[in-house]
Formats: structure tokens, C-alpha cells, sequence
């Protein structure tokens, strides 16, 4: 199976910059989310159509990264 469908965004989620790729294999959309820098994954889904992956992947990415720490860096 080759993946279809493919495409690229980047959006700021939780005041973070995220990266969102989704695209279809088989029957079954997939989406990810990762920080732009480093390109960490952050949250992974699946499902029956683009829209419910992507909103799926949005809402775990948001809800790890509403959880993360900021340690402010003093010059």
C-alpha cells in the first residue's frame, strides 16, 4: 500500500508551534502531530475520514502540551 493523500501543515497548538501530517493508507486516515523543532512526536490517530484524524490527533497533541512545563531562561 502506498500512502495517499498526503499533506503538511503547521499551526501553534497550546502556544507551540505543531506540526500536523496526515494522509490515507488503505481505508483508514492517519495523522500526526510533532514539535517543529526537533520533530518529537507528540500524539498519533486514525480514523474514517481526514477531518476525524486530524481532530483527534489536535485534541491529544493539546492535551499533552496544555501539561508541559515551561521553564523560563534568564539571560
Amino acid at each position: 500500500m502506498k500512502p495517499e493523500d498526503h499533506s503538511e501543515r503547521t499551526l501553534e497548538l497550546a502556544g507551540w508551534p505543531v506540526r500536523v501530517i496526515s494522509y490515507k493508507l488503505g481505508d483508514t486516515y492517519h495523522a500526526t502531530a510533532d514539535n517543529v523543532s526537533p520533530g518529537a512526536n507528540i500524539a498519533r490517530a486514525r480514523g474514517a475520514t481526514k477531518e476525524e484524524a486530524e481532530q483527534s490527533v489536535l485534541a491529544k497533541a493539546a492535551e499533552r502540551l496544555a501539561t508541559t512545563r515551561v521553564v523560563p531562561i534568564d539571560d
